[in-house]
């Protein structure tokens, strides 16, 4: 008789075991981290405010993207159905200031086309889950206007010259969310709506006639001829003009959501006015909390300045994806956690090429000895079942704690660093524990949005282009005279196979062959 006592019993990872686990997040509203407490316990409501599409995508924005992708993806994992919702913001000055820019279009809904479609693209190629529905301004005009029309019923709002605006002082929680006081918030909007409003930090929900000429030259590029137009425009019971920008979003997400928001998310610079504004609107007319949670990503940094449009600093999604990949360019982006600051740089880029090139090469070794006849059904390697079981608590820990990437990436690498050692002689191999391993990391790399079965998007050579960047780390290195880091970064080459050779030249390398 077979004595079975002293079988091990191989982890099985289930992710019905994390739901039982509880999800704890930063809430702006309350400045507390918090546990996430769904107002159904089946179904989650997000609502992500989207991308004005007047310029090409650029990193901040795909930052963003992922990291709200990534909580999609966790919820689902911890068994939530999630109705999520982004908008695209296609009524806009930035917009009508490209209106016969290049060959971007003749009207400001052409441009805005044009840009839509390129921003889709971008998403498509960052592998985004997609949204249960992309909500556009101009579809939802007569939402708008029904929105308005109750605040002005309500007496929270007041029509001037044919402009709208929300009256801030009767909104007794205003400034709740940015912990602004009322009477140190000098004024809101454009200069020449001081004189239409009741106070100066009012601000417009409705917008007579078309587009301030002053504001598109403001945001025209050099060199494009001709003036520009006004813009669209709709007819309104205070006459013809043009939404309010914050308006848009409290319509939007209460048409496709309802009037209670799970969470509510959008980059830091968005807190106020827009957000705050949102606040006051909404509430003022359901007369019920907006969203439960406010959750806001931080900005990229280059050279101590934030990457935007405006400013003309940024790398466009296109040319990152076409250089580096989707996996490496989401390895990077998830590096840090959705609320915490990241620079870009060279070396920042080089660290998550490296990263990537780790779990990747890792995966694939273990893959092929699993394939192999070396893996073994009695075989038994404890040490990486045990490692393979504490990271992926580690990850879903990480995750629970408030979406932290960065401390969820550094346990998808034990997993790859535990899986090597084992692969690392000829075997024989632990076939239950080793196909736990690469089925795990799937699994929760999956979560990541990334993907060890597909080709990485993008037309560069991966292991040349880390390489590469690597070595002109290192190179800057041995110039600042941390020759002790140089050496560090030329022996985690060497571990990976690369053989580096030093000449009067420059370094050059030698990949290992498959």
């Amino acid at each position: 008789m077979i004595d079975y006592s002293n079988a091990i019993t191989l982890f099985i990872y289930d992710p019905l075991e994390v739901s039982t686990m509880t999800l704890h997040v930063t809430n702006t509203l309350t400045g507390e981290k918090e546990p996430f407490e769904p107002q159904d316990p089946e179904n989650v409501l997000l609502y992500y405010c989207g991308l004005t599409v007047s310029d090409p995508p650029h990193l901040g924005h795909a930052r963003s993207w992922v990291h709200v992708d990534v909580m999609h993806r966790w919820l689902e994992h911890l068994g939530y159905g999630v109705r999520h919702v982004e908008n695209f913001t296609d009524i806009n000055e930035k917009i009508v200031a490209r209106v016969g820019e290049d060959d971007l279009g003749e009207s400001e809904a052409e441009v805005a086309e044009t840009y839509l479609e390129r921003t889709i693209t971008d998403m498509r190629s960052l592998n985004l889950l997609r949204a249960e529905v992309y909500p556009r301004v101009s579809e939802h005009v007569p939402e708008i206007i029904d929105l308005v029309e109750t605040l002005i019923e309500k007496g929270y709002a007041y029509e001037s010259n044919g402009s709208v605006y929300f009256d801030v002082t009767e909104f007794e929680e205003y400034g709740k969310l940015s912990n602004q006081d009322l009477e140190e918030i000098e004024t809101q909007g454009d200069p020449e709506e001081r004189s239409e409003k009741r106070n100066p930090a009012d601000f417009a929900l409705w917008k007579a006639g078309g587009v301030d000429p002053d504001a598109v030259h403001q945001h025209r590029h050099e060199g494009v001829d001709g003036e520009p137009t006004e813009g669209l425009t709709w007819d309104s019971p205070w006459g013809e003009g043009r939404p309010g920008w914050h308006i848009e979003c409290s319509a939007m997400s209460m048409t496709h959501l309802g009037e209670t928001l799970d969470f509510h998310i959008g980059g830091r610079d968005l807190v106020f006015p827009h957000h705050e504004n949102e606040i006051a609107q909404s509430e003022a007319a359901t007369e019920k909390p907006f969203a439960n949670y406010w959750l806001h990503c931080e900005l990229f940094q280059m050279d101590d300045e934030k990457m935007s449009s405006s400013l003309g600093n940024f790398v466009t999604v296109e040319e990152a994806v076409d250089r580096w990949g989707t996996n490496p360019l989401r390895t990077f982006l998830t590096a840090g956690s959705y609320n915490s600051s990241q620079l870009y740089s060279d070396e920042t880029i080089a660290e998550a090429l490296e990263r990537w090139d780790r779990l990747e090469r890792a995966y694939e070794t273990a893959v092929s000895a699993l394939d192999s006849p070396a893996a073994m059904s009695k075989e038994v390697d404890e040490e990486l079942r045990a490692t393979v079981e504490t990271a992926a608590s580690a990850f879903t820990e990480a995750m629970n704690d408030d979406f932290n990437t960065r401390e969820a990436q550094s346990a998808l690498l034990e997993i790859a660093g535990a899986m090597n050692r084992h692969t690392d002689d000829d075997g024989p191999h632990d076939y239950q524990g080793l196909q736990e391993a690469v089925e795990t990391l799937e699994e929760l790399g999956s979560i990541l949005g990334l993907s060890f079965s597909g080709s990485t998007t993008g037309t560069v050579d991966l292991a040349g282009d880390v390489v590469n960047l690597v070595l002109e780390v290192r190179e800057h290195e041995r110039e600042s005279g941390n020759y002790d880091r140089a050496d560090e970064l030329r022996a985690e080459l060497e571990g990976l196979g690369v053989e580096v050779q030093d000449t009067d030249d420059g370094p050059t390398y030698r990949l290992p062959r498959d």
